[in-house]
């Protein structure tokens, strides 16, 4: 990784923070998108220590806003002349369901429009850079799930962990179609399971989840286990050429039904587009 750029949302904690750690240890530069400044802070202060001078740097954005994620993305794009890898990790589950004030639903824009908007934004960036390759935190919680394209919002129906598993589920066909779309440039785009992991996930969810999340944690894997292959795909030459999979434990996996579905894919990008706009 010596020598190589990788741009990561949801690296101030968790699974996402320990990636960005081990990469910085093998080399690369980090760029995190953060939304709490504080945190962001003690983030660089760690890569700084455990890869000093390499330019380590960190943009804020609230990535639940369209609006500023694509702010961010665009800032990314025009100040980094290479990316080498997009990590996208950043990610939460709401008991309740509100909507962001360009009208998504906030599980739905985080976990999945984010990733989309960010990829976007810097595919061009990608493109030049390639060999390059971008990275998705998915779940196995997308093995319960359906997508039903005329309540994406979840506004007839809402529950948290529907709302959850149904992102996830977006995540790995957003990983299908943006391998389809980024196919022959030298760009891979691959998803992961990282497993129930300790870490700040279900802090901030609300009701019976951010009461129960702290007692499961005791049976939970370490951040750095979670974070384990994540760091493959940004980095092992093993899957220099492998794109649109989903991966557990390093080892390719075979998603849901409903995951598989490549007409469900391109829809969904589509109706992705239509919702970022231009």
């Amino acid at each position: 990784m010596k020598g190589k750029t990788v741009v990561a949302t949801g690296a101030t904690s968790g699974v996402g923070e320990k990636a960005v750690l081990a990469l910085a240890r093998m080399g690369a530069r980090i760029v995190l998108v953060a939304r709490d400044q504080a945190r962001a802070q003690a983030t660089l202060g760690q890569l700084e220590r455990v890869a000093p001078g390499l330019g380590h740097a960190a943009h804020l954005a609230d990535l639940s806003s369209m609006a500023d994620t694509r702010r961010v993305g665009g800032l990314i794009a025009g100040s980094e002349p290479r990316i080498d890898v997009l990590v996208n990790n950043a990610g939460a589950m709401f008991a309740d369901r509100r909507v962001t004030p360009e009208g998504l639903e906030r599980t739905f824009a985080l976990n999945h429009m984010a990733y989309f908007l960010m990829t976007r934004a810097l595919g061009g960036t990608l493109r030049a850079s390639a060999p390059a390759r971008v990275v998705s935190t998915a779940s196995d919680a997308h093995a319960w799930a359906s997508l039903d394209f005329a309540d994406l919002q979840g506004a007839k129906a809402y529950s948290g962990w529907r709302a959850y598993g149904r992102s996830k589920l977006a995540n790995i066909l957003f990983t299908r179609e943006a391998a389809r779309r980024f196919a022959g440039s030298g760009v891979t785009v691959n998803c992961f399971h990282p497993g129930f992991v300790a870490s700040r996930f279900g802090s901030e969810t609300g009701g019976w989840v951010s009461r129960l999340v702290p007692l499961a944690r005791a049976f939970a894997l370490t951040p750095d286990q979670g974070a384990d292959t994540l760091v493959y795909l940004a980095s092992s030459p093993e899957v220099a050429d492998v794109t649109g999979g989903y991966f557990v434990k390093r080892k390719r996996a075979e998603p849901s039904a409903a995951a598989r579905d490549d007409a469900a894919a391109k829809r969904l990008w589509l109706a992705s587009e239509a919702l970022a706009g231009p």
